[in-house]
């Protein structure tokens, strides 16, 4: 908006009063539309945007007083500077408009060129304030922004933890169930494919497990090439965390043979899957991620590489929590890289 020129509103009752101060306005660049009387003015205001409004004080129905708190009242109309312009030249009414919100307050008969000086000085603070209110917006706009992309990186418990201080942050979890997948043979199949092409792929298949770990509540932690860690119980404790793994190692399962129809493709998912104890937390300064430590989160993927394609083997540990509500196969003793002979079960369904 030019600061010499704007849409006006003018309020009178008084026809004559209306038109020479439209014309004093048109003459001076200035849009007008006229209203009657208060009410009229407000519908004028429901109808389209003014930059200023001129209002007189004695009118019927609703006076100048009455406008001015509707106004101030409404937060979409507020903003609107309101020059009085009224015969009444005591004390009382001038502070009485500007308790109520009103820019400022000139007097009948108007001066032309005081009028155009008051009228500018108006349109120029909404012009300043029209500027701060889109550059907070646009700050808000990418404040939102940054906070997606924080909360797309860590939970939300955690984000806020790293906003509030700069130490590491790290919490111990008494038990938690973490979950391995890994996509059979990656390597053999990348040789005969694009790299572009494998990324597309990858996403293709990572991002639906997102969606199935958004499904059950749990915390996506990463994805290392083609293997997808994901966790249940932290940050935040659920007692059913172990459940919550199993349904989505199920639903994985489901989610690679649907991809595969879908694109006449074969890929095959080992998971593997521990509970116990675990530290979970936020380490280093530049390219941080929220990540876990500790024997079941190796065991876990160990599970994994010691497994079957296309099974989900599980520890025994897990198979305590889950034996009740769901279909395991003991799988027996094997032996496993660092850890020696462990029973292990495999994960076949829900009961």
């Amino acid at each position: 908006m030019n600061a010499e020129q704007g849409s006006m509103l003018v309020v009178d009752d008084v026809e004559a009063n209306r038109d020479l101060l439209s014309r004093r306005l048109q003459r001076q660049g200035h849009t007008v539309v006229v209203a009657e009387n208060g009410r009229q003015a407000l519908e004028r205001l429901r109808e389209q945007q003014f930059d200023l409004i001129l209002c007189d004080i004695m009118m019927p129905e609703m006076n100048g007083y009455q406008v001015l708190e509707h106004l101030k009242a409404d937060p979409a109309l507020r903003h609107i500077p309101v020059i009085m312009v009224s015969a009444l030249d005591d004390i009382d009414s001038v502070v009485r408009c500007i308790e109520l919100g009103a820019e400022d307050y000139l007097f009948k008969p108007f001066n032309p060129t005081l009028l155009k000086a008051r009228i500018n000085a108006c349109l120029e603070k909404k012009r300043l304030r029209d500027q701060e209110q889109a550059y907070l917006k646009q700050l808000q706009a990418e404040q939102e922004k940054s906070e997606r992309l924080l909360l797309s990186i860590l939970p939300r418990p955690v984000a806020e933890q790293l906003k509030q201080t700069q130490s590491t942050i790290a919490d111990s979890f008494a038990e938690a169930t973490v979950l391995f997948a890994d996509i059979v043979d990656f390597t053999g199949i990348s040789t005969h494919r694009s790299p572009i092409e494998m990324v597309n792929l990858l996403n293709h298949i990572f991002s639906a497990f997102d969606n199935l770990a958004e499904k059950h509540g749990l915390e996506k932690i990463k994805t290392i090439g083609d293997a997808y860690m994901v966790v249940g119980g932290i940050p935040k404790h659920r007692p059913d965390h172990a459940e919550a793994i199993a349904d989505m190692a199920l639903d994985m399962q489901i989610a690679i043979s649907k991809f595969n129809s879908e694109t006449g493709e074969s890929f095959s998912i080992r998971i593997g899957i521990s509970t116990g104890p675990v530290v979970a937390g936020v380490i280093g300064t530049k390219k941080f991620i929220y990540d876990l430590w500790g024997d079941t989160v190796n065991t876990a993927s160990r599970m994994e590489s010691h497994g079957f394609p296309g099974a989900i083997q599980v520890t025994d540990s897990t198979y305590q929590c889950l034996k009740d509500k769901y279909l395991l196969e003991e799988r027996g003793m094997i032996p496993v890289k660092g850890k020696g002979e462990m029973q292990t079960f495999l994960l076949k369904g829900r009961k």
